[in-house]
């Protein structure tokens, strides 16, 4: 199993959110669709801009706990390392045909 730390951001003004999940698709999707209460939902954080992927659960929540101990400046340059342009990393992953519900995909 891999456990995964991401950050989200909105479009229009830069909020950040930190998360740790061990199912990126189905959280970026919770997220999204509003089902998540709290702040990614009052401030519409739901672009997927940076994720790191670990073993343990362990390593995630100790990467996820010093990321949010972070600046603002240091967390938006932790995003360009792997996302310069800010593009969202999860635009393609799910179909029109379902509204992208990731528990209605086939496999």
């Amino acid at each position: 199993m891999s456990f995964f730390v991401y950050i989200l951001a909105t479009r229009w003004n830069g909020t950040l959110y930190v998360g740790m999940t061990d199912d990126l698709s189905r959280r970026v999707w919770e997220h999204r669709a509003g089902s998540v209460p709290g702040f990614t939902k009052k401030y519409n954080c739901h672009l997927l801009v940076y994720f790191e992927i670990f073993d343990e659960m362990e390593q995630a929540i100790a990467r996820e706990k010093q990321i949010k101990g972070w600046t603002r400046k240091k967390k938006n340059a932790l995003v360009e390392t792997m996302n310069p342009k800010w593009r969202d990393l999860a635009a393609d992953w799910y179909a029109a045909g379902n509204a992208g519900d990731p528990s209605l995909r086939s496999g």
